[in-house]
């Protein structure tokens, strides 16, 4: 069972409070998210903290700057995001994967509004295709980032390069490959620091895209366990290659160990970590969570703290 140490409970709850003072808020909830949520923590790894807030005078709402949307707080080996309640629920009207995934998380942290019926209907309602082009877009995004060579534009734009030529790159854009000459003083080449810990991410995000695609097709769209390991055991053979879970089990086990910022090279490969842009609306797409039924949460989330 995941799990962390008293101690942290004890200041995460102390760091709480504190953001509670300094932003004039209630936190209605708190749990775990990143490695720890998602039973891929090693011995040094830090504390990544998400929280549901509400104002603590609900007519900042109206008022003509409105209340923050969301806060952050750097504290050394915890770092905290925090939504507001209305920001949180439509990120969930969006079947947005983060808003998902704390509701979801295993350690909590703070409860004075108890997420579970939220967390059940949630599961129950959101929008397959809306989550398979989220998680999409982290595979490809952090696979662009961290594990692929690529050119940067001077307006920062970023071409990941799929050949290098004497006189040229061949690079992948949006509308497919092109050309780039290497005197083009518009682009510098830059080279990323491909981990375990990011292949790991990549390999996650592409999974669970995979996954939920073939088991709608299937007649199920069943969600991913949060838990890597769980996942990678209990429902990835079901879709996926004794090659492809056994590369992830040694990506997690490795971050597991506390080798996540060791160099590793691209484990996990371009073409997987891309998985396919189109995906039927016929087969995968529902309406998602009812927005009349979230506001009732919302409004059970504030009678909590209020």
């Amino acid at each position: 069972m995941t799990s962390v140490p008293q101690q942290v409970h004890e200041t995460v709850a102390a760091h709480l409070d504190a953001i509670e003072r300094r932003h004039d808020v209630t936190v209605a909830f708190a749990a775990a998210r990143g490695s720890h949520a998602w039973g891929a923590a090693a011995p040094d790894s830090d504390y990544d903290v998400g929280f549901v807030f509400v104002p603590t005078d609900l007519r900042v709402y109206v008022h003509l700057d409105g209340p923050d949307d969301v806060i952050t707080s750097d504290r050394g080996e915890f770092e905290y995001q925090g939504w507001d309640v209305r920001t949180v629920a439509s990120l969930l009207a969006d079947s947005n994967d983060g808003a998902i995934d704390l509701l979801r998380s295993p350690i909590r942290y703070r409860s004075a509004y108890d997420p579970d019926d939220l967390r059940a209907y949630v599961e129950r309602t959101y929008n397959p295709i809306d989550l398979y082009h989220a998680w999409r877009g982290i595979a490809m995004s952090n696979y662009r980032k961290y594990l692929s060579d690529h050119l940067v534009r001077t307006d920062d734009a970023i071409f990941p390069i799929v050949e290098e030529r004497d006189d040229e790159y061949v690079v992948e854009t949006d509308d497919g490959p092109t050309t780039i000459d290497r005197d083009d003083d518009r682009y510098a080449q830059t080279r990323t620091r491909p981990t375990v810990k990011r292949n790991l991410t990549i390999c996650r995000a592409a999974m669970s895209a995979r996954y939920l695609k073939a088991t709608g097709e299937r007649g199920g769209h069943d969600l991913p366990a949060l838990d890597v390991g769980r996942f990678l055991t209990e429902q990835a053979p079901a879709v996926f290659d004794e090659d492809r879970i056994a590369l992830a089990t040694d990506l997690l086990e490795r971050k597991r160990r506390g080798e996540g910022a060791a160099t590793i090279g691209d484990a996990v490969g371009r073409e997987f970590a891309r998985p396919p842009r189109e995906i039927d609306p016929a087969i995968h797409a529902r309406d998602g969570p009812d927005h009349d039924r979230l506001d009732a949460f919302v409004d059970e989330m504030i009678g909590a703290v209020q």
